[in-house]
């Protein structure tokens, strides 16, 4: 029974240390990716994030002015 044991928990060994490799190579794909983001868009993408944090911001003071106003 014991050899058994010692199996299952090498194997669970090996699905952990896989999972992690797996998260390690999505991880640096998706930094590669938001990299070449940054480097192919230089000039328009921070007019368009600040723009998306106006839009946010300009939301959440309506929603903060109903609130106090319906209170």
């Amino acid at each position: 029974m014991k050899p058994r044991f010692k199996s299952i928990t090498r194997r669970r060994h090996r699905r952990s240390g896989q999972a992690i490799t797996e998260y390690a190579a999505m991880l640096a794909f998706v930094a590669v990716l938001v990299s070449l983001v940054f480097a192919f868009a230089p000039g328009k993408l921070s007019p368009a994030i600040s723009a998306a944090f106006s839009v946010v911001t300009s939301q959440l003071n309506n929603l903060a002015a109903a609130a106090s106003a319906g209170s």
